[in-house]
């Protein structure tokens, strides 16, 4: 049985409160003092979908990606429309050599949001990875256009130059 929306939305709030101290953390780079809180925290409630979201941002973090990948899959159950925890588990497939799976998971965060940077980059990225450089250049142009931070926006340029006969800097 469905919840009625102010029961679902009283939920959704105490989600975010339980894990409000390991965000603090984590923006302070502690990682490893969130890593024990957002364990406590899920502990405490195993159908957090933030706390699993932050855990494996966490364990990014601290190198630990497979573990990574399984938190933010643990949290895509729970919450399959989290769109953060789909980029992110993109990314982290990347970076374990998965890169069907990253393509996979960039392209179901780009169903859900069609204009997302973060969803495009992955998608772009997931695209290089698998060698596919038209493919690549197509989506990570399309990044730039969402006007990224500049440490990022630097980097993709980077890449795209790097791949030739793309757009090049204004």
């Amino acid at each position: 049985m469905a919840l009625p929306e102010d029961e679902r939305a009283k939920g959704d709030h105490a989600h975010w409160d339980a894990v409000e101290e390991a965000t603090e953390m984590l923006h302070a780079e502690q990682f490893h003092e969130a890593l024990v809180e957002l364990r406590d925290v899920i502990k405490r409630d195993p159908t957090n979908p933030y706390a699993y979201h932050f855990l494996g941002v966490a364990l990014f973090e601290t190198g630990e990606l497979e573990a990574a990948r399984d938190a933010y899959r643990a949290c895509l159950r729970l919450a399959p429309a989290h769109l953060g925890a789909r980029v992110a588990l993109a990314h982290v497939l990347r970076d374990l050599g998965d890169t069907k799976a990253a393509l996979e998971e960039g392209l179901a965060a780009l169903e859900k949001a069609p204009a997302d940077g973060d969803a495009l980059h992955a998608v772009g990225l997931a695209y290089l990875a698998r060698g596919d450089r038209a493919a690549a250049r197509r989506y990570l142009t399309a990044f730039l256009q969402a006007k990224p931070e500049f440490e990022v926006q630097v980097e993709v340029q980077a890449i795209l130059d790097s791949l030739g006969d793309g757009p090049r800097r204004s």
